[in-house]
């Protein structure tokens, strides 16, 4: 069994170090920030600080892709989230039997637990403190990978880090899980290797979001999926933890006229103008609006021309590749990807370095890569679509998945079957051609959803919005 530094205490991060302890290795966490979460969800939100991470405050949720693997590996880190307030929901529980038909056999696989990301990785945090074999270290900042020349030429291989202080922390594996803002790569040119393949841009979206808490212990009624597409810009609605939601504007960042939406007067009367998303307003809020923008997309390949880059170190998560934020797959992605690993060190040990990070790039590019790459098609394309609304015309492509994408949706509005296709998707149960795969259902799809209107569900036209945002 190895000894094995994770270096970022976040989701991923500890997910990763109790998959690798639960299989007998020995795991340090070692985490910059400073603060632990403590045990109460509210102190928790309010008081915990977590400067690494921009996005700490904004809008989560969990897919049930995600609850099905943590229910699978790790089922004390969901019974945590709940006993710290976390929601248990259906999206077909939620919405109305008329959308949805009823509830059917099978149903159950939409089951998801969910909660702020606080409450979330406070959670896990809690259950990592007490898992045997893990160690976590906080305000801990790594300076330096420690290297020796490995068998592979020109590339460096890690026998652990150099802290802040100048102490040797030394491992059989070193993890990168320090999310999108991964200095790992600058660390492994600095080794004298080359730096890892990187594909890098802005994703070009920015959230105007707001918390609310219940009045009375009950969450606004769904009338609508989570996340909703309208002319020039999307809304989520996300149930939380202990009778909290979210409310985001999803936007381009470059539709300047629309920044009026980070005063809240002017994001609450944008929000009246659409009737299915409308009525989650209608309560106490306990946050301004929180504006996030500047999310890149980032991919991270550690084989580069067929030759690692580095040997001794593998990325997880979104320190290998992570896009905008609001299909809620990162989590999901991040755990397929730790479990990866886990399973990849039942067979190849760390003593076989160079073969470990071949066939970690290997199962990484046939496994999470896909998922990836079809994250940030789908996010190209809605802002495209959201550019042509900005301008009032008709977003063309030659894409045909785009066009099934958008079929898919509008006819989800009109078929319980459909609908329960769509989200499979979103859910990241399966891929599409895996949800349509049902006999008759690219038929009822395409009759459903060819012709629809672009966005089904009423809502402003270009020129409201700017009135109720002015």
């Amino acid at each position: 069994m190895a000894e094995i530094l994770v270096l970022g205490a976040g989701l991923n991060g500890l997910a990763t170090a109790m998959l690798l302890a639960r299989d007998g290795h020995s795991v340090t966490i070692l985490e910059r920030d400073d603060a632990g979460p403590g045990d109460d969800a509210e102190n928790v939100w309010h008081h915990w600080q977590r400067p690494g991470v921009n996005q700490f405050r904004q809008l989560h949720f969990m897919l049930p892709r995600w609850r099905t693997l943590m229910q699978h590996e790790l089922p004390d880190v969901l019974e945590q989230v709940i006993a710290f307030g976390g929601t248990r929901l259906n999206v077909f529980d939620e919405l109305p039997a008329a959308i949805t038909g009823g509830r059917r056999d099978g149903d159950e696989r939409f089951d998801t637990v969910t909660a702020r990301r606080p409450v979330l990785e406070a959670a896990a945090a809690a259950v990592a403190q007490r898992t045997h074999g893990v160690s976590i270290r906080r305000g801990v900042t790594v300076t330096r990978l420690r290297t020796d020349r490995g068998a592979v030429a020109a590339a460096p291989h890690v026998t652990g880090v150099v802290i802040d202080g100048g102490a040797v922390l030394r491992a059989d594996l070193v993890v990168d899980a320090t999310g999108r803002r991964s200095q790992v790569g600058t660390m492994i040119e600095s080794a004298g290797g080359r730096r890892p393949h990187e594909e890098r841009e802005d994703s070009g979206f920015v959230y105007y979001a707001r918390h609310f808490r219940s009045g009375d212990g009950a969450r606004p009624a769904a009338l609508g999926t989570l996340l909703q597409h309208f002319d020039s810009l999307s809304v989520l609605t996300l149930p939380c933890d202990n009778d909290t939601w979210g409310v985001g504007f999803i936007t381009s960042a470059r539709d300047k006229e629309v920044r009026g939406l980070r005063e809240p007067s002017a994001w609450q009367a944008a929000l009246k103008l659409y009737p299915t998303v409308a009525h989650w307003g209608d309560a106490e809020p306990i946050t301004d609006v929180q504006v996030i923008a500047g999310i890149e997309d980032r991919y991270r390949r550690y084989v580069v021309d067929g030759e690692p880059v580095v040997t001794g170190l593998v990325a997880v998560g979104d320190a290998w590749a992570c896009t905008n934020p609001s299909l809620g797959r990162g989590a999901s992605i991040g755990m397929l990807h730790a479990c990866a690993l886990r399973d990849l060190l039942r067979d190849v040990g760390p003593d076989q370095p160079e073969k470990l990070v071949r066939r970690f790039d290997e199962i990484t590019e046939s496994t999470v890569a896909p998922l990836y790459r079809m994250t940030l098609a789908f996010d190209r394309h809605r802002l495209n679509e959201i550019a042509a609304d900005v301008t009032g015309e008709t977003y063309r492509t030659s894409d045909a998945s785009w066009a099934m994408s958008k079929a898919l949706y509008a006819a989800a509005h009109h078929d319980p079957d459909v609908l329960r296709a769509y989200v499979s998707v979103v859910s990241m149960l399966c891929t599409p051609p895996e949800a349509l795969a049902a006999p008759g259902l690219v038929s009822r799809v395409l009759t459903l959803g060819t012709n629809a209107p672009q966005y089904p569900a009423p809502c402003a036209n270009r020129a409201e919005l700017l009135s109720a945002i002015a």
